[in-house]
């Protein structure tokens, strides 16, 4: 079986990472050291984007009850952190075609509450901010830029006119230092307010880290195609899904008191990793699982994709749309093919009671996501075979324009 993909880390990364977690290292320098590594030191390294997303609202001192205006699709506890100090989040539609919000929208969603806005760039395209930065200049709001999914090497760093802009390096991220995020701010009296907030933190463990770093190693074993396949029987005989077992697996902060996990500094181990990544960076992997991403576009051909027209595009994932999305993903799997719809912790941001916000072509997108497999073995002939699989099941399956995906007037 093709696995959905494989950790984005060398087995030299992950050795190096153990051998921080087994010797002492100073935290300071270690936060200096991947600072350093990134926009010269005028970023902040933080335990994740959700770690870094909290901190800048409690330096905000937001109103209670005030409006964050956030892209209709992104993590679900990005809006749980706005709500947990009491605001209020607005979703703003985005164009499943672009992945982008319209700044017409988005200026029409404002209201005298509106204090924020929050986009996020999704499945590893990047959407057009200059007009979003100028709806936010004009009003007064603070933009922040989710990077989490858009992270294409040293060359974008967000855009200018973003208030803060934030990167994640998680385990399923590009470049990946197994936990970790910079945050890029446009005040340095905000972001070193935030820095002093953060120092008075409890630090994250070691331990945890270690075992964060061995289950990689093991899924990056995994993830080749006869051992997956392996994996994928024995969960099957023991009545587990593989497909759960993996996504649970790799949740950055799983369970409850969402709050308190995130409100650590990440660990010495974890900011070396992160510096040594940065400092190792390699496009060249990206730039070939996106021509691997065109290519299994090409043979998909009329398949709709979220993001078709998306530019710049590196296929962190690959999703389609699928009229029964899970009858899809089963046929797929039994035709070797892991495909899934778990791969993120994406969701449809609900629409707050006496708001007049709608999200048609978000809920559409996510109601009917499956992400296909996007891994190196997957060769011309692979690609064949997948498209085949998915066009053969076109009528009874794919989702097309012609019907539900028709766009309101």
């Amino acid at each position: 079986m093709i696995p959905r993909g494989r950790p984005d880390i060398g087995w030299r990364d992950l050795a190096y990472a153990l051998a921080c977690c087994l010797r002492p290292g100073d935290l300071v320098k270690a936060q200096q050291r991947a600072e350093a590594a990134w926009l010269h030191g005028e970023s902040l390294a933080c335990l994740s984007v959700r770690s870094g997303f909290d901190l800048v609202l409690q330096a905000l001192q937001l109103p209670p009850g005030s409006e964050v205006l956030v892209s209709a699709v992104t993590i679900r506890d990005m809006v749980r952190i706005i709500e947990h100090h009491g605001l209020v989040a607005v979703p703003v539609d985005v164009d499943v075609d672009t992945l982008a919000v319209s700044p017409t929208l988005l200026e029409q969603a404002i209201t005298p509450r509106t204090r924020a806005v929050l986009v996020a760039h999704l499945f590893g395209s990047r959407m057009p901010l200059d007009g979003i930065a100028e709806v936010a200049r004009r009003h007064g709001l603070t933009l922040f830029e989710d990077c989490a999914q858009a992270y294409d090497g040293p060359a974008y760093q967000g855009h200018e006119a973003s208030d803060v802009c934030m990167f994640s390096f998680g385990p399923i991220k590009t470049q990946t230092a197994l936990g970790g995020a910079l945050l890029r701010f446009k005040d340095a009296a905000l972001r070193e307010k935030v820095r002093r907030m953060q120092a008075a933190y409890p630090r994250q463990r070691r331990q945890p880290f270690a075992r964060r770093v061995l289950l990689v190693a093991l899924l990056k074993l995994l993830s080749r195609p006869a051992l997956f396949r392996l994996f994928v029987l024995a969960c099957h005989m023991r009545g587990i899904s593989h497909d759960q077992l993996i996504t649970a697996s790799l949740r950055g902060f799983p369970g409850a008191d969402l709050m308190t996990k995130l409100r650590h500094q990440p660990c010495a181990p974890l900011l070396r990793l992160l510096a040594w990544r940065l400092k190792r960076a390699d496009v060249g992997d990206i730039r070939r699982r996106a021509t691997l991403g065109e290519r299994l576009a090409a043979a998909l051909g009329e398949v709709p994709r979220p993001g078709s027209q998306a530019l710049p595009h590196n296929h962190w994932v690959f999703p389609m749309l699928a009229e029964r999305p899970g009858e899809l993903t089963q046929l797929l799997w039994h035709s070797g093919f892991d495909a899934t719809r778990g791969a993120s912790s994406l969701h449809v941001v609900p629409s707050p009671e006496g708001t007049t916000a709608t999200t048609p072509q978000a809920e559409t997108m996510l109601t009917h996501v499956v992400y296909l497999p996007l891994h190196p073995v997957l060769n011309a002939s692979a690609m064949r075979r997948l498209a085949e699989v998915v066009g053969e099941s076109t009528a009874d399956y794919v989702l097309r324009k012609s019907s539900s995906m028709k766009r309101e007037t």
